[in-house]
C-alpha cells in the first residue's frame, strides 16, 4: 500500500491530519522510514513481511487501539517508555508538569539536601518517576501504584532508561502514616467523572485503564482529597504538591488545598490554555492561613 492508501484505512476514526501523522509516526518508530523516505513514496519498496507485520498494525489501529500500544512504546519528555494496555499513555499535558517540578526542584538546588525526596503517586509506565529520578540531580525518587502490572512495566522503563526509583505496590486512598518525609508530592490521579464518557474518544474509552481515569459523579476530587491529606503531614516544612487536575473542578480544588492549610496555592493552565495543573507548599506559621491569588495567566 502506498501512505495515501495506509493513513485514508484510519480516516473512520481520525482526522486526516492525525491519521497522517500517525502513520508516519509507525513508519519511523517500527520501520525506519523517515519523512522524506515516506513522500518519496518508499513505503511501496518494504519486503514482504515488512508488508505483512505493516498490515497487521494497520488493523488494530482501524480497531481503535492506541498506536503507543499498537508499538508498545510512548515518547515522554525526550525518553522512549514501554506502555501496555494497563498503563495510562503518557500525555503531552503531563510533560508540563513535569517540567514545572524540574524547574522549581533546579530554585531548590537540590543536590544540597540530603537526600531531595520525591514521591510519584500513582506512576503508571513510571514516566514521571523516571524523568525526575534522571532531571534532578540528587534526587531520591519512590514511585507508588495499585497495580502491579503497572509497577512491572515501571520497573522495567527505570531500568532500560538507567534510572534510580524505588517502586511500591500501595493505594493512594490508604497511605501510610508518614510526617515530615518529602520533599516534593507529585500525581496524576484518575480524575474524569463517569459522566465525561460520553464525549471520550474510541481508543481512550476502549483501550486505557479505566482505573486509572475515572472517579465517580458524586466525588471528583477523590484522590486528591486523600492525597493532599496525606501531603500535609508527609511533606517536609516548605516541601511541594503537584497535581495534574480536571479543569472542571480547579476552583473546588484550590479551595480544598487551602482549606487543609496549604499555602501559595496556585492552579497552572497549560500549553492550551486549561487548568490543568495545581501547585501547593506545605507552609508553617500564619503564611499557612494566606490568601493568595490562585491563578497563572
Amino acid at each position: 500500500m502506498t501512505y495515501e492508501e495506509l493513513w485514508r484505512k484510519l480516516t473512520p476514526i481520525y482526522a486526516q491530519g492525525e491519521a497522517k501523522a500517525i502513520v508516519r509516526y509507525v513508519l519511523d518508530m517500527r520501520f525506519g522510514l523517515s519523512a522524506t523516505d515516506v513522500y518519496c513514496g518508499k513505503v511501496t519498496q518494504l519486503s514482504a513481511d515488512e508488508c505483512l507485520e505493516l498490515e497487521k498494525i494497520i488493523v488494530r489501529l482501524s480497531a481503535a487501539e492506541p498506536v503507543q500500544y499498537v508499538l508498545g512504546c510512548a515518547d515522554f519528555c525526550g525518553r522512549t517508555f514501554r506502555v501496555a494496555p494497563g498503563v495510562l499513555i503518557p500525555r503531552p499535558e503531563t510533560e508540563e508538569l513535569v517540567r514545572m517540578v524540574v524547574g522549581d526542584s533546579a530554585d531548590d538546588r537540590p543536590s544540597t539536601f540530603s537526600p531531595f525526596s520525591v514521591l510519584d503517586i500513582g506512576t503508571g509506565s513510571g514516566c514521571i518517576a523516571v524523568t525526575l529520578s534522571a532531571d534532578i540531580p540528587g534526587a531520591s525518587v519512590t514511585a507508588w501504584d495499585i497495580s502491579g502490572e503497572a509497577l512491572s512495566i515501571a520497573e522495567r522503563n527505570a531500568g532500560g532508561l538507567g534510572a534510580n526509583v524505588l517502586f511500591a505496590l500501595q493505594d493512594a486512598l490508604s497511605p501510610p502514616d508518614d510526617a515530615d518525609k518529602w520533599n516534593v508530592i507529585v500525581s496524576n490521579p484518575p480524575y474524569i467523572c463517569d459522566n465525561e464518557r460520553v464525549s471520550m474518544e474510541r481508543n481512550v474509552l476502549e483501550h486505557e485503564p479505566h482505573t486509572a481515569l475515572f472517579v465517580p459523579d458524586d466525588n471528583p476530587l477523590l484522590f486528591y482529597r486523600s492525597i493532599a491529606a496525606y501531603a500535609v503531614k508527609a511533606l517536609k516544612p516548605g516541601g511541594r504538591l503537584y497535581f495534574e487536575i480536571n479543569p472542571i473542578y480547579s476552583d473546588e480544588l484550590a479551595v480544598m488545598l487551602r482549606g487543609m492549610g496549604f499555602g501559595r496555592v496556585r492552579i497552572v493552565e497549560d500549553g492550551y490554555g486549561k487548568e490543568r495543573f495545581a501547585v501547593a507548599c506545605k507552609t508553617v506559621g500564619e503564611e499557612s492561613n494566606i490568601i493568595k491569588p490562585h491563578k497563572d495567566k
